[in-house]
C-alpha cells in the first residue's frame, strides 16, 4: 500500500490533468463558436444599413403619435375597469 503522501501526489496529478483537459476543451469550444459567428454572423453593414426609401419619400422612424394616444386610452380604460 502506498503512503498517504504518494496518494495525495497522485490525486493532485489527476486533478491537474483533468482541469487542464477541461480548460483546453472549453477554450477550443469558445474559439470554434467565435469563428463560426465571425464567418456566418450578420455583417456590420447589414445591421447598420438604413432601409431604402420608396419614391424619394423618407422613411419615418419613431413611434406614431396616434399609436401612443390609442395605447394611453386603452391603459386608462383598463385601469378604470379594474377599480
Amino acid at each position: 500500500m502506498d503512503s498517504i503522501a504518494q496518494q495525495v501526489t497522485d490525486a493532485l496529478g489527476i486533478m491537474i490533468l483533468g482541469m487542464g483537459l477541461v480548460f483546453i476543451f472549453l477554450s477550443t469550444l469558445i474559439l470554434g463558436v467565435k469563428l463560426v459567428a465571425w464567418k456566418f454572423g450578420p455583417k456590420l453593414h447589414d445591421v447598420n444599413a438604413k432601409p431604402a426609401a420608396r419614391n424619394g419619400a423618407e422613411v419615418k422612424q419613431g413611434i406614431d403619435p396616434k399609436m401612443v394616444a390609442v395605447i394611453t386610452a386603452a391603459i386608462h380604460q383598463h385601469r378604470a375597469k379594474a377599480q
